[in-house]
């Protein structure tokens, strides 16, 4: 079984999280600006490599908090996690 390690509550199994699709996307800043082709791409296109990809989860069956993890699309390990709004480990500042 997958251990994820939440920001706040520490390791548990992977049965207590649900998977939020891929991290740091922003939504445009005016939506009503994009034409169906630039929302389609929006909304449905994702990045899927083959090796380490940043994700968002929730804490479901925990503290219900969303955050960041760096996963290993290859080896299916979790590297690192993150609250939301920070950036990835070894990045200074904050994501929008």
């Amino acid at each position: 079984m997958l251990l994820i390690k939440c920001p706040w509550c520490g390791e548990r199994p992977e049965l207590e999280f649900s998977y939020g699709g891929e991290a740091h996307i922003a939504r445009p800043a005016d939506p009503t600006r994009l034409d169906d082709e630039q929302w389609a791409a929006f909304l449905y296109f994702r990045n899927n490599p083959k090796g380490l990809h940043a994700e968002r989860w929730r804490h479901v069956h925990g503290c219900g908090r969303v955050f960041n993890a760096q996963r290993d699309t290859v080896s299916d390990a979790i590297v690192a996690t993150y609250k939301a709004g920070e950036k990835p480990p070894g990045q200074s500042g904050s994501s929008p």
